[in-house]
């Protein structure tokens, strides 16, 4: 991502963006993990039609959802799945943030004008390479938030812990289970990955290029909320298969394509659009928090390293 500010002219560390995108994907879920969640019941709600009416909670709208989750299952439970996400960012976002640029270079053979092409390819190698990672601590999380405690009917959880999902899943499914949904995640963070950050990258170039805002939080703000309206709009299809088909039991859907074309049947393609406005909430307001913090994060580091690698004078 274009680079500058009041931080020298020393370009970050290859480590200082991997420890800068981890620790701002972690406050970005901390801040956006109930919109999260919202939007994992409303993916999933259309599996449920078999059961019996009145079994489970109605969601409607993500407020509502919300409203409804908090009503019955408590306020804790927004925030079920959140250990599993922030292992999630702390080994996904790194990657794939991180590592953004020096794949950029890499493209372009150490290039500073990158094109749209090298952009995208470095977006869809970073997105695939984090998803080897930390498919695991996805599919837990997913788990999790799909999980309805409903503490007066006395039904048992899915899972009573994190470390518990890990052993269950690799126990009952296999270690294949924990990267269960893998093809569909990946396909989902190439194209997340290409829209998020080339998105944001073009933006903020084109801005500070035209001198209509300098390299701070307003132009931050504006680059990372056009990066996740534009994502949310590609990504959203792909993301509700990717949920449904990791939080199905075995032998609910063969394949990704299986789910894909089972909820086309039974649902019709709206259901491909399901959870869309919590998803762009959620989108939105995690890339703002993501990029703005990743970007004072990145500067703070800079400052800490200089000082500290700049010499003492005399006492």
């Amino acid at each position: 991502m274009v680079s500058g500010g009041r931080t020298a002219d020393l370009a970050p560390t290859a480590a200082v963006k991997i420890f800068s995108a981890g620790t701002a994907g972690c406050v970005a879920d901390l801040v956006t993990f109930p919109l999260d969640t919202a939007k994992v019941r409303l993916q999933i709600q259309g599996e449920s039609r078999s059961l019996p009416e009145g079994q489970r909670a109605k969601y409607r709208g993500v407020f509502g959802t919300i409203f409804t989750m908090v009503k019955t299952e408590g306020p804790r439970s927004l925030y079920s799945g959140l250990v599993a996400g922030l292992q999630r960012q702390m080994s996904f976002a790194s990657v794939r943030i991180g590592l953004y640029d020096n794949m950029k270079q890499f493209y372009t053979r150490g290039s500073e004008n990158a094109g749209i092409g090298a952009r995208l390819l470095a977006g869809c190698t970073t997105g695939a390479m984090a998803v080897a990672f930390a498919q695991p601590t996805d599919v837990v999380k997913v788990r999790f938030q799909a999980q309805v405690r409903l503490p007066e009917s006395g039904s048992v959880k899915r899972y009573s812990s994190t470390i518990d999902a890990y052993r269950t899943i690799a126990r009952d499914e296999g270690v294949k289970g924990l990267w269960k949904g893998c093809l569909p995640n990946i396909t989902r963070n190439a194209i997340v990955n290409c829209s998020e950050l080339v998105t944001y990258d073009v933006i903020k170039e084109l801005i500070l290029k035209y001198k209509l805002m300098t390299d701070n939080m307003p132009c931050h703000f504006t680059a990372a909320f056009a990066a996740g309206f534009c994502t949310t709009i590609v990504a959203s299809p792909v993301d509700v298969v990717k949920t449904r088909f990791m939080n199905s039991v075995p032998g609910q859907y063969s394949g990704a394509i299986n789910c894909t074309l089972t909820m086309l049947i039974k649902e019709g393609p709206t259901a491909f659009y399901k959870g869309f406005m919590p998803s762009f909430l959620r989108l939105g307001s995690w890339n703002i928090v993501m990029f703005v913090s990743y970007e004072q994060i990145k500067r703070a580091v800079m400052r800490f390293q200089q000082s500290w690698e700049s010499p003492i004078g005399p006492v």
